[in-house]
């Protein structure tokens, strides 16, 4: 476990921050933008398990809020460290593809695409969605220049699938509706 004695470290204060190798990097650095990326997710997430009462959603959010912050840890070290890593690997998108599979099993098929909404967890969800979706065009966007997990930014591709599942299933548990797009010009707007 970690023991953090002190929160601020003033190490931070002239715009540079480490890498889990100890690499010097402005704090705009891409890797530093896809893990901040992944944090705002995670609390997005805390959003989400503050408002959740169906418990084998709240287990699941809780498992993949730790995943996340080990995917931030292993996206804070690059591939081309020398500096032992925890790394993310194909197990844990098979997890999430399994979640996906389970809480899919008793949903209606889609007739449209959804909007986001419905109740407060599953709004929730799909901004957290969102916020996943991002980090994972900044993983990409990182890759470009640095040499990232790609085993991770899948499993951000994956989670951001999980969630919109997730959003739908909030809304079946809760007995709330899921809110259809309807396009322009179908004459259903009101």
């Amino acid at each position: 476990m970690v023991n953090l004695t002190r929160i601020y470290t003033r190490t931070g204060d002239k715009g540079t921050t480490r890498l889990a190798n100890n690499q010097s990097v402005p704090k705009y650095d891409p890797l530093l933008e896809t893990y901040g990326t992944v944090d705002e997710a995670n609390s997005a997430i805390g959003v989400v398990l503050s408002l959740a009462e169906d418990q084998k959603m709240i287990a699941v959010l809780t498992a993949v809020q730790n995943d996340l912050f080990d995917v931030g840890a292993d996206l804070a070290t690059p591939m081309d460290t020398k500096t032992p890593a925890l790394r993310v690997d194909s197990t844990w998108i098979e997890r999430l593809e399994t979640w996906c599979d389970d809480f899919s099993a008793g949903l209606p098929p889609l007739r449209s695409f959804l909007l986001p909404g419905g109740c407060p967890e599953s709004a929730h969800l799909n901004l957290a969605r969102t916020i996943v979706r991002r980090a994972e065009r900044d993983a990409w966007r990182a890759a470009e220049t640095r040499d990232v997990n790609q085993i991770a930014v899948a499993y951000l591709n994956r989670l951001s699938d999980l969630l919109f599942i997730l959003g739908r299933y909030a809304n079946a548990v809760s007995g709330h509706d899921e809110v259809l797009w309807v396009p322009a010009g179908s004459g259903e707007r009101s």
